[in-house]
């Protein structure tokens, strides 16, 4: 007889995910949909018309299994140039569909059934699910605001979580969703710690560019020692504004790189061979172009949190990515928790927002991102504009 529920017990809990339930709740009810994380204007030109013409020339077939040459290349040129960090492009470059499957397929890899992975906490929903799928243990280690508001990493309590069973820290540098770019100081204290307890560290670098003020990214894996014990994970997606094109890529020594291409072979096999000559084309030539997205990016996150400051919510500045992450405590009734609040923003107001619990492994409505949502500001102007007024008058209607 079949069973009630199907689903192995290790992905009950992952059966659906807060993206989607939020983003078909804004399509449903017309509302602006700040929610999911992707932006709502095309990336470089040029990018653009090189997928266009590969389509036209033919390229639509199978890519070869580790990525056309001509990406990894491209990819192994960018770290070059950017952090001077030494890839072969033929051993140590694999192209993936978008980091997410980068990511799952390191912990496939390289963990093994029963070991333990740190992951700072909050952090995005894929980690646990692909944690758990590899039969591990997902050990949060907790980002805690500090005294100018900045969701900041304590080396001790990193340091504590390590038990016997740890093999990998899972490291997200830019942060979604606290937008804190981790320090040189916190990232030097990882590494001390990966070195000294013999621990591999796999990175999630999307919004490497994506850095706002004076803070700027710093990969770990320059950093000495790290190298040899480093996966470094990135896409196109967020720097490049092409979020659906799915292509993403992970670096690091052979012999790491060969085990997530163990695993990746038979995940998706390949993908996006029309989009691999676009990248490499955006990679080796639309930097620039990067770089004056990520300063409107500054535009909108400034932007979007004096709209949120103005209509009560308790805001964070940003160091990077597209997020900004609100307190809800002037605005929620008693005992309304951020799950409820933002399912009530629809009618309410016309937006959508994510909950900022649902990125903690304790999401309950006691639980301690409980009263905080995350807001995206990688929209246009008048979409945040109209987004901001909205919020505020729903807030002057509780009044």
């Amino acid at each position: 007889m079949l069973k009630s529920n199907p689903t192995v017990s290790r992905l009950q809990p992952f059966t659906s995910t807060i993206f989607a339930e939020m983003s078909a709740l804004a399509a449903s009810t017309g509302s602006i949909n700040l929610g999911q994380g992707f932006p709502d204007t095309d990336g470089p030109p040029a990018m653009l018309a090189a997928a266009q013409q590969a389509i036209a020339d033919g390229v639509n077939q199978y890519p070869p299994g580790p990525g056309i040459a001509e990406l990894r290349q491209a990819i192994a040129g960018q770290r070059a140039a950017e952090y001077r960090q030494p890839f072969d492009p033929d051993s140590e470059v694999l192209v993936t569909v978008g980091a997410t499957e980068a990511i799952a397929a390191a912990m496939l890899g390289l963990v093994e059934s029963g070991d333990e992975v740190i992951a700072l906490e909050p952090f995005y929903d894929s980690y646990a699910a692909v944690i758990a799928m590899a039969g591990a243990r997902l050990v949060p280690v907790r980002l805690r605001p500090d005294s100018s508001g900045r969701f900041a990493l304590d080396p001790d309590e990193l340091a504590a979580a390590v038990t016997d069973r740890t093999t990998v820290i899972l490291l997200n540098t830019p942060h979604n969703p606290t937008g804190t770019v981790l320090t040189a100081q916190e990232l030097e204290a990882v590494a001390a710690l990966a070195i000294s307890r013999d621990l591999l560290v796999v990175t999630d670098e999307v919004y490497e560019y994506l850095t706002f003020d004076a803070a700027a990214h710093l990969p770990i894996g320059t950093l000495p020692g790290m190298a040899e014990r480093t996966v470094s994970i990135s896409s196109a997606g967020k720097s490049f504004n092409v979020t659906g094109w799915k292509i993403g890529w992970a670096c690091g020594p052979a012999p790491l790189i060969g085990a997530v291409r163990a695993a990746k072979q038979f995940l998706t096999f390949v993908g996006g061979a029309p989009f691999q000559p676009a990248v490499a084309l955006a990679l080796r030539d639309e930097l620039d172009w990067v770089r004056g997205m990520a300063k409107g990016l500054q535009s909108k996150r400034d932007r979007l949190c004096s709209g949120l400051r103005d209509a009560g919510f308790e805001v964070t500045v940003p160091q990077g990515t597209y997020f900004a992450v609100a307190g809800i405590d002037r605005l929620a009734a008693p005992g309304e928790d951020g799950a409820a609040f933002c399912r009530s923003m629809p009618e309410r107001c016309g937006v959508v927002a994510v909950p900022q619990q649902v990125f903690y492994a304790d999401a309950g409505p006691d639980g301690p991102g409980a009263r905080y949502i995350r807001f995206a500001f990688c929209k246009r102007d008048q979409v945040i504009d109209e987004a901001t007024d909205r919020l505020a008058s729903a807030d002057r209607r509780r009044r």
